[in-house]
């Protein structure tokens, strides 16, 4: 048996997202697209399948779906780890890494210097740089090159401001405790000024991390720029756990100015479901998004684990997956600026043909098996109207004895993705959980796009505008699928199927 075949059998191994061959990996890092190719890099520890010796993973794709894991690219030291960063393309040579005719492609990352270092206990923004399109990185000796005195200083993305204030770059970073993004610019990477703060605001219920600041067009408008500023934070997401929230706003090239931080005077655990989130559910962390992707797209990619039970999940060799690429758009819905999300096209393929393709289905007060659409890696497209019923949904994953239940109860306006019974879930007590999200219904219609892999679902409702992920670990077997009406009745109107590969 060949070594990549032992792979895809090996328990919950996904067939769709990304993972390390046989080693932990958490955030991304440093995503861009260079020389035709899309580069992931992530946080990694290359000698082991839990949190630890921070470096930088690696791997590579021409078209978002196939990745090829290549060889580590920045190596933690005896005097640092090397924390999460961005990538830039040097297109100018501002650093002087490189020549005008080959210019560099500079890493900025966050060095958690140890105990052996002079500087450590605190954690400061260093360099590295490739001059071979992304493949081997050597640390600039001055490292490093921005400090603040500070231990929870760290996460820099760094891109290319053009604007009324000037041409230069760009870094924004995090002091993590103080829930603080902070700005600052540079003409070549190695010099850095203060620009501003932003924050606390909105969810403050646990560190802020991974900050990423870009504009996007409002209803596809190229002349209407909003600009958005995500933030994830550990714990304090609306399902408890890790979670990324946005904010949107303007920036001027020096200060962001939020439209939507929310300041109400109530207490923030009944404020969750009033912030804009990038994902509802438990298992989308540390989001950034690419730099250079073609023709002006913004494609972002998640941690899928979450801090509370991260170093728990029942994967072996390996450990977490990242999320689908996702394309994001800016739409003007209920009087406010909403991101809407979608998977990059290409990033899945499938059967030429769905396995099913029914609807109108009536449901009342019952619970329908449909083995034709049973499975283990589908993409399920899913339309209801609400009758009378209380809920009414999906079980995917399905067995006499587990299930995970998606579900949508009209009355209070809510997506419920149960993972109670989905299959191993005593690895943590943290880890069983019912997740809900608040869903707007359109003309009585809800719209699901479901992505299920071998451990995990991605629910895309109302056409992006909301957005639950979780982990899910089920039997081999368990590839039953179910639709059911509790209490009332309701209509599947349209259902697709499609197996994936």
């Amino acid at each position: 048996m060949t070594a990549t075949t032992t792979m895809h059998t090996e328990a919950f191994r996904p067939a769709l997202h990304y993972t390390a061959r046989d080693t932990w990996l958490n955030d991304p890092n440093g995503l861009i697209h260079h020389g035709g190719v899309y580069h992931l890099y992530y946080q990694n520890n290359p000698f082991g399948n839990i949190w630890g010796n921070m470096s930088w993973g690696h791997a590579t794709s021409d078209d978002l779906a196939d990745w090829t894991e290549q060889p580590l690219a920045i190596a933690c030291d005896a005097q640092e780890d090397v924390f999460s960063g961005s990538i830039v393309f040097d297109s100018q040579n501002s650093s002087g890494f490189g020549t005008d005719a080959a210019p560099p492609l500079v890493a900025v990352y966050t060095s958690a210097f140890k105990e052996a270092s002079p500087l450590r206990g605190t954690q400061a923004q260093s360099l590295a740089y490739s001059l071979d399109g992304g493949f081997t990185w050597k640390k600039y000796a001055a490292n490093p090159v921005l400090s603040r005195n500070s231990a929870d200083f760290r996460d820099p993305k760094v891109f290319r401001y053009d604007g009324p204030a000037g041409s230069y770059w760009v870094m924004a970073a995090v002091e993590a405790k103080d829930y603080k993004v902070v700005l600052y610019k540079s003409e070549d990477l190695k010099i850095w000024e203060h620009l501003s703060d932003f924050g606390p605001a909105n969810a403050t219920g646990g560190i802020w991390e991974c900050p990423d600041l870009f504009a996007l067009p409002v209803d596809g408008n190229p002349e209407e720029l909003k600009w958005v500023l995500t933030v994830n934070l550990n714990p304090g997401g609306p399902n408890g756990g890790s979670a990324g929230q946005y904010f949107t706003g303007g920036f001027d090239g020096v200060t962001f100015t939020s439209d939507s931080t929310i300041t109400n005077g109530r207490q923030e655990s009944d404020r969750l479901n009033e912030y804009q989130w990038l994902d509802w559910g438990r298992d989308y962390y540390a989001a950034v998004s690419f730099s250079d992707a073609p023709n002006g797209r913004r494609i972002m990619i998640g941690w899928m684990n979450n801090w509370d039970y991260a170093n728990q999940i029942p994967t072996s060799p390996w450990r977490s997956p990242m999320s689908l690429p996702r394309e994001l758009s800016l739409a003007t819905t209920g009087g406010r600026h909403t991101l809407l999300q979608t998977v990059v096209d290409g990033a899945v393929s499938g059967d030429e043909a769905p396995a099913v393709q029914v609807g109108p289905i009536h449901l009342t007060s019952e619970t329908r098996q449909m083995p034709a659409a049973a499975g283990t890696v589908q993409l399920i497209e899913a339309e209801f109207t609400a009758g009378t019923a209380e809920e009414f949904g999906l079980i995917v994953r399905g067995s006499d004895k587990e299930g995970t239940r998606i579900g949508i109860n009209p009355t209070k306006g809510r997506l419920i993705l149960d993972r109670t019974a989905s299959g191993d879930t005593g690895f943590h007590a943290g880890f069983p959980s019912v997740d809900t999200a608040p869903v707007n219904t359109e003309n009585g219609r809800y719209a699901l796009k479901i992505y299920v892999d071998h451990c995990s679902v991605e629910i895309f409702a109302q056409q992006g505008e909301l957005v639950l992920t979780d982990l899910i670990f089920p039997e081999k077997a368990s590839t039953g699928f179910s639709m059911y009406a509790h209490g009332g009745t309701a209509t599947l109107e349209n259902l697709r199927v499609t197996h994936l590969a």
